[in-house]
């Protein structure tokens, strides 16, 4: 969803009396400002600071609106000065081939559910001009004379359950909405998994249909090898297939087929390297050797410092004060190096946990450095 604008990394939050991620970006100037995190952007006619997160489309729409209205993008609590944004752009997973007035904009008020015709469409967002603000988000209308044929843009997530006998893994299909993804990486990061980064289908996939995962080489697919492709809510538990590899091969090959004309719509090779670690690399080289080694390299290449520090915040590796003394740095590369010291003096397992959050947010900067 992240268009060629502007990017503006937001100051990350929580909300501990109800558990929710605050987002609050600080945008500078007049101009248009996308947030680098949930694809959000916004055209503001003056400096502004906006708070945002993202809320639950089950939790607002009645049982009646679901009959006749899909989600089609994240959800979001919008609050900002009145008047100073002069434009809303809401992403959007739809792939608008067609019927793109089926498309609306759902603004909630008092718990009640208001529609408004998009301004502009898109490819990757809805734009709204003068908006107001509480809950916005995009529906795409149910038809029920083409319930086949709605065409999102969608995502294939791969974790390896590096816990697991031999080689384990969990296959996703879910629609490119950036919520949902957040909400799966943070469960499998729970159940001590890493992300093996593969590129999303060929073209955009259909609502209501099922589709099948095969491999080119012996595997097991439980619970059975089909997936529905369907919204299902960031709070909801979201399907995936579980894929036992007895005997890793060199390259295993992995596709999907849609179950209506045998059409294969994703491809991917999982190689050994995806799996196990260089050979180069012990075991043993996790936490706090890895950082050791690394140092110099982490403090000028790690990115993503916010999303890092919450996640860190929620394992309670560290506290508040040690976050704002982190964030008071006036470099990244300080910032950084700070952050580093203090999960060394903090011990092994401190060192440990920010080395799997860096596996799950950068996968592509620890295997280079690996």
């Amino acid at each position: 969803v992240l268009q060629d604008l502007p990017k503006v990394m937001p100051e990350i939050t929580r909300d501990f009396l109800k558990y929710r991620t605050v987002y609050r970006a600080h945008l500078p100037g007049a101009g248009v400002f996308q947030c680098s995190i949930t694809g959000l952007s916004f055209e503001v006619k003056s400096a502004v600071t906006i708070t945002y997160r993202y809320a639950t489309w089950t939790r607002h729409l009645s049982k009646a609106d679901q009959e006749m209205w899909v989600p089609a993008g994240p959800l979001f609590h919008i609050e900002v000065q009145a008047g100073v944004v002069q434009a809303v752009h809401l992403p959007h997973f739809i792939c608008l081939r067609g019927a793109a007035a089926a498309a609306s904009i759902a603004h909630f008020i008092s718990g009640k559910m208001f529609l408004k015709v998009p301004t502009r469409l898109t490819t990757s967002s809805a734009i709204l001009v003068n908006p107001s603000f509480s809950l916005l988000g995009v529906l795409w209308r149910r038809l029920r004379s083409t319930l086949n044929s709605l065409p999102m843009h969608s995502l294939v997530l791969i974790f390896q359950q590096l816990s697991a006998a031999n080689t384990t893994l969990h296959l996703y299909l879910i629609p490119d909405d950036n919520s949902v993804k957040q909400a799966i990486e943070k469960q499998e990061m729970n159940w001590n998994a890493k992300l093996i980064p593969k590129p999303p289908p060929f073209n955009p996939l259909f609502f209501g249909c099922i589709y099948q995962v095969a491999s080119t080489n012996s595997v097991v697919i439980t619970p059975e090898a089909h997936l529905p492709f369907c919204y299902k809510s960031p709070k909801e538990q979201q399907l995936f297939v579980e894929i036992y590899i007895r005997n890793m091969a060199e390259e295993i090959g992995l596709f999907m087929t849609d179950t209506r004309n045998d059409a294969v719509v994703w491809r991917a090779s999982l190689r050994s390297g995806d799996i196990n670690p260089p050979a180069c690399v012990s075991k043993t080289l996790s936490g706090a050797a890895f950082m050791k080694k690394h140092k110099t390299e982490l403090c000028s290449r790690m990115r993503q410092l916010s999303t890092i520090l919450l996640h860190l915040r929620e394992a309670n590796v560290i506290n508040s004060d040690e976050e704002e003394e982190v964030r008071g740095k006036d470099t990244s590369q300080r910032r950084n190096q700070v952050l580093l010291e203090l999960a060394e003096k903090k011990g092994l397992e401190a060192q440990e946990q920010l080395y799997k959050i860096l596996r799950m947010k950068d996968p592509y900067l620890i295997t280079d450095l690996e």
